[in-house]
């Protein structure tokens, strides 16, 4: 399977993506890709470097011929999301990504495919490896920990780069050129109940939702699909007169949309007929309003083992209606930028446990004042309720500048090469430029990549013809780098 990928075109660049996706990378767990590119790097005899914070630098001299060309950055990020459908055997910690061809598109099989970022860095290390490729100065940037607090764009200190252009790779649609994007900063919500012993005359179940497409919490945000923490806390919110809640399991990481749910309750025996009516009612009506967004949308009670334990009713009624009241999905639309979500807020964890509750969010916006606003009014009723909040992993958005003068390149070798006009936008997601810009304030920045779609989720697929356009698009850019002043 990973083989039939080495022979898509261009084939360097499938060919280093294939070597990169061998390499267990997930969020905080980057010591062996970051040995890996270390070992690309001297293997190539190219000045590489790690930073304090595991940021590999590698750097590679002019092409001849483009000497007195600006010297650019190539950035990208090394770690990826681990998602996986529940019926999916894998372990990311020791396994590389099982790769496969469906169609004119790359995807994996039950798992997250790592073409975010990936994709990015293969394109920088085929450009590092190339002998014909004529290009500038180049110093690649790959950052570690984006997917999970930005962590090595934070990290990066002055001093360490000399480029006056940064090229970054890390863009999901072909046809766009992107010169902004959201800052975000997590919510952590806790608070501690006490558990009492589980009513004699109830019955176990388990509640499942299940079957949702899920997605990036930014880029998707906008497309109304399903929250599997926002649906599981609507259900048992129509059946709590009937119910004893023991757990919760809710979503994954912060930056994906939770496609599943599941809650651990113990039903009493005389409402157990009126408790199974009222979920089919509401599983009903939720499937019904999502049947266009979330078509398997599954919502599904199976009895199971009796509990021990179960929450106090005002600690059960205190938590449905704190998460009824949380913001979830987009919260203001940008008045500068058409279509542009500017605030949104993710709802992506809901755990209930050994007496403890932990909720975590994602907020995000293009405008710092009113990403601190939707956290404020996140934060409010969970604070009235006696909950603990706080927020960490602040990090800013990236102002666009449609001055450029690399947008200008861009914009125009884009209409050369393609006949038509690329999209110049700002994205809802976490693009590094706007923290690397805290550091680096003079150096002009864009950012691009190749189509991919269901980031952060196992329905993740890359482009195949979109790969080509990209790398066709990357070679023109890199000739046309502007000669230094």
């Amino acid at each position: 399977m990973n083989n039939d990928i080495r022979i898509l075109e261009p084939k360097e660049l499938w060919n280093n993506f294939a070597d990169l996706n061998a390499v267990p990378r997930g969020s905080k767990k980057e010591e062996r890709v970051i040995q890996f590119m270390v070992d690309f790097g001297n293997n190539l005899n190219l000045k590489t470097v790690v930073d304090p914070v595991g940021n590999v630098i590698i750097k590679k001299p002019a092409s001849k011929g483009m000497e007195n060309r600006k010297t650019i950055v190539m950035q990208s990020h090394l770690d990826m999301v681990h998602q996986k459908n529940a019926d999916t055997v894998f372990n990311f910690d020791t396994e590389g990504i099982k790769m496969k061809i469906e169609g004119d598109w790359v995807t994996a099989e039950g798992t997250t495919l790592g073409a975010d970022n990936g994709l990015g860095v293969a394109a920088i290390m085929s450009v590092l490896a190339s002998k014909d490729i004529k290009h500038p100065a180049i110093e690649a940037l790959f950052t570690i920990d984006e997917e999970t607090g930005m962590t090595g764009a934070m990290g990066l200190q002055a001093g360490y780069l000399e480029g006056e252009i940064l090229l970054n790779l890390d863009t999901e649609e072909d046809d766009e050129i992107d010169i902004g994007c959201a800052g975000g900063v997590d919510i952590s919500i806790e608070n501690s109940y006490n558990e009492v012993s589980t009513p004699t005359n109830s019955v176990g179940y388990t509640i499942s939702i299940t079957g949702l497409n899920g997605g990036h919490s930014g880029m998707d945000i906008h497309k109304g699909l399903g929250n599997a923490n926002k649906i599981m806390n609507r259900v048992l919110n129509s059946v709590q007169d009937y119910i004893r809640i023991s757990e919760i399991n809710g979503g994954s990481l912060r930056n994906a949309i939770p496609r599943e749910s599941f809650a651990i309750i113990a039903v009493y025996n005389s409402q157990k007929d009126i408790f199974l009516k009222t979920l089919k009612r509401i599983s009903k009506d939720i499937k019904r309003e999502l049947k266009t967004v979330d078509p398997n949308l599954e919502i599904v009670a199976e009895k199971t083992d009796l509990p021990k334990k179960v929450m106090t009713a005002i600690s059960q009624t205190t938590l449905i209606k704190t998460l009824y009241a949380a913001h979830n999905g987009v919260y203001r639309m940008s008045n500068d930028m058409e279509d542009l979500v500017e605030t949104s807020n993710n709802i992506a964890r809901v755990i209930v446990k050994h007496e403890l509750i932990q909720v975590l969010c994602l907020t995000r916006s293009s405008v710092e004042t009113s990403k601190i606003d939707l956290a404020n009014t996140i934060k409010a009723p969970f604070e009235l309720a006696g909950y603990d909040v706080s927020l960490s992993g602040s990090y800013p958005g990236w102002k666009p500048n449609v001055d450029s003068e690399i947008l200008n390149i861009l914009t125009e070798n884009y209409e050369k090469l393609f006949n038509s006009k690329a999209n110049v936008v700002a994205c809802h997601a976490g693009l590094e430029c706007g923290i690397l810009g805290t550091n680096y304030p003079e150096m002009d920045m864009i950012s691009f990549g190749p189509t991919i779609q269901g980031a952060h989720s196992p329905d993740e697929k890359a482009n195949i013809k979109s790969s080509q356009k990209f790398w066709k698009f990357l070679l023109t850019i890199l000739e046309n780098i502007p000669t230094r002043k």
